[in-house]
């Protein structure tokens, strides 16, 4: 399966210069944790995490309960997010997209066609994607017997505890 097969296309993206409060917005609004970082070139030159952004809030969470406007109105992306990000390209296969997740223990790659941000791969795609593996493979069904067949069987009994 390749990286193509599971990323988000077109993903949310937040430009170099915008205020931490914007990139904070649209993560809330699309309820998303990573945003890549566009120079006013469009051209990928960072990656803005929820972990960039507890860090500058100096807060344990991002909900808007955490944000000071005062503060975040004045923090810049560009001064907080994580430059040079690891990437991967649209062709690559997934288990090649979880081992730099692993390796580099970061939770998404920009998927790059090119010079082109054509993409967003992470952690919980991959992870999404074990999950709904063919069950008839003898070796996925002996290593996941404990797994509920569909998500919602997963869940049930969550708001029980």
């Amino acid at each position: 399966m390749n990286v193509s097969d599971l990323m988000t296309a077109n993903p949310i993206t937040v430009m170099v210069d915008e205020t931490l409060l914007a990139a904070l917005e649209k993560m809330d609004q699309h309820a998303i944790h990573h945003l890549p970082v566009l120079s006013r070139g469009r051209h990928l030159i960072g990656i803005l995490s929820d972990r960039d952004c507890r860090r500058a809030l100096q807060k344990p969470f991002t909900e808007r309960a955490y944000w000071q406007h005062e503060v975040v109105e004045r923090i810049i992306v560009r001064d907080v997010m994580t430059t040079a990000p690891i990437t991967i390209s649209d062709l690559s296969s997934t288990q090649e997209a979880a081992r730099l997740m692993l390796l580099h223990q970061i939770g998404c790659l920009p998927v790059m066609r090119d010079e082109t941000l054509v993409g967003i791969i992470t952690r919980s795609d991959v992870l999404m994607a074990y999950i709904q593996m063919d069950r008839f493979n003898p070796y996925l069904v002996s290593q996941s017997k404990r797994f509920p067949d569909n998500l919602s069987d997963m869940t049930r009994g969550l708001n029980d505890h």
